[in-house]
């Protein structure tokens, strides 16, 4: 920065100073880190067995990956989030609103109401309590990412879920050859540090399809189980043991094996 002209050393420190103040960077005691984890918000998937092996469901400021084979229910649970994510916190909830990305045309607000139904919510509230954008390339989606922040911003702690649903499939769609996996990698790994910042700056829960390993901080493995029930096994966490719960989608969303 200093070889640009009419910049010198001097405000390049104070420039320094100003990005760091911005971002937040240095260290914190552990302290003082334990009580920024003290405001993380567990949201409830909707199956107390699920919610289980969560260590009491979704957890805000933290991004979760939901992956599996078809019809597993990684849509379903977002639907079911947006819903419980609008709970008191006594009843599992958020006390929030939400915020969905949708990048493949699955959002179904009839599901909606039929979960709010579920928990004795008023469905028209709730729908007013989403906020709801679809995305149609990769560009798209990461101008849709920066608008969310702001509205995240200008309303700070109102917000308690953000979902993304799926994250690669744009970057998948827009970046196609070999020779452009490079550039498709950039650009999402971009992409997963905002989502990440933005987890952390709002205590918001990010949740997705499809993200990446090493981005994500709770993974979560979806398959089929015996007829119509599921099974979610905890991939990856570093808050809680490898474990599985049996669950199962109804009309409802997400619900407990045995309803």
């Amino acid at each position: 920065m200093c070889k640009i002209k009419g910049i010198s050393e001097a405000k390049v420190d104070k420039i320094k100073e100003i990005v760091a103040g911005l971002l937040g960077s240095g260290f914190i005691t552990a302290t003082q880190f334990g009580e920024l984890r003290a405001c993380v918000v567990n949201i409830s998937t909707g199956c107390k067995e699920f919610d289980k092996i969560l260590g009491g469901g979704i957890q805000t400021m933290s991004i979760t990956e939901a992956f599996g084979e078809f019809r597993t229910g990684k849509t379903q649970i977002a639907h079911t989030l947006c819903v419980t994510t609008q709970l008191p916190l006594q009843m599992g909830g958020g006390n929030g609103k939400a915020a969905y990305i949708d990048t493949e045309g699955t959002f179904r607000p009839d599901r909606i109401r039929e979960i709010a139904e579920r928990f004795g919510l008023d469905s028209n509230i709730v729908m007013d309590n989403i906020i709801y954008a679809r995305a149609y390339n990769s560009e798209h989606q990461f101008d849709l990412l920066n608008e969310v922040a702001s509205r995240f911003a200008e309303e700070n702690g109102v917000y308690r879920l953000l979902v993304v649903d799926s994250i690669i499939a744009l970057f998948r769609t827009d970046f196609t050859g070999r020779g452009e996996l490079s550039e498709r990698q950039q650009k999402l790994n971009l992409f997963l540090s905002r989502l990440t910042r933005i987890a952390e700056e709002f205590n918001v829960a990010p949740v997705g399809g499809n993200i990446l390993a090493h981005a994500s901080t709770t993974r979560l493995s979806l398959r089929k189980g015996r007829g119509e029930q599921r099974v979610a096994k905890i991939y990856d966490s570093p808050d809680m043991p490898e474990a599985e719960a049996v669950y199962a989608i109804g009309s409802g969303g997400i619900i407990d094996a045995t309803e």
